[in-house]
């Protein structure tokens, strides 16, 4: 696909225009999911929490929906944390019986220099929305065990609609869970990414320490293997 992209003579910009002729079947299906996970919390108040921006792909994706969708929810924020340095450190409880090749300290560092191309990024899609001059995306630089209390003693007001939990891990995801539920109102979302997965049993260690799921229903797509969210009833 990569040979694809390059070879023919067509502007950069054409070609993202017309995404779906080169991304696979499996990342439509995620940007689909999390485009109805979107969908079903647009008409509910509070902002949307990132947990792990890795590429910023999701990231991206919930702040250019709302623009698109909304785009007078001026309070509705995009708030992605991340170490932008891989993994901080691995757990007992991130260790199961299945090897993971990913699961070490720094794991998942990618390398280039996401951080700032994010924030480049940000500043054109700014140029592209209507009342720019309200703040759409924030990025939390740093272990999010300390981050996330940090920022809402700093941010006392906030209600979450949608946290999407892509962490991988036990430690942060627990911290997430603790600090962001009170704040999530009847009818918002509860998404993960690893849940009921071999290869990552820490974020459904945390799951089930931090909320009883007998009292819910763990919904999942028919389209998408990963994506499994609970909706506050």
């Amino acid at each position: 696909m990569e040979n694809i992209f390059l070879k023919y003579n067509c502007s950069i910009e054409e070609k993202l225009k017309n995404f779906e002729k080169y991304i696979n079947r499996q990342s439509l299906s995620r940007f689909i999911a999390r485009y109805e996970l979107f969908k079903m919390i647009k008409e509910i108040k509070g902002s949307i929490i990132e947990c792990g921006v890795h590429h910023g792909g999701g990231l991206m994706a919930w702040a250019k929906l709302s623009s698109a969708l909304e785009p007078y929810a001026i309070h509705r924020q995009v708030i992605g944390f991340d170490t932008f340095e891989g993994f901080p450190e691995i757990g007992e409880n991130d260790i199961g019986q299945y090897s993971n090749n990913n699961l070490y300290e720094g794991g998942f560092k990618l390398n280039y220099n996401v951080y700032d191309e994010l924030t480049e990024l940000i500043d054109i899609y700014n140029d592209n929305r209507f009342l720019n001059e309200f703040q759409k995306i924030k990025l939390i630089k740093g272990n999010a065990c300390e981050k996330i209390p940090e920022f809402i003693s700093n941010n006392p007001h906030l209600i979450v609609s949608l946290m999407f939990l892509d962490f991988d891990l036990y430690e942060p995801t627990k911290v997430a869970l603790e600090n962001f539920i009170p704040r999530i109102p009847k009818g918002g979302i509860i998404a993960f990414d690893e849940i009921n997965n071999q290869y990552w049993p820490g974020e459904t260690q945390a799951l089930l320490e931090k909320i009883n799921i007998n009292k819910f229903s763990l919904r999942k797509f028919d389209f998408d293997p990963n994506i499994s969210f609970i909706v506050i009833e």
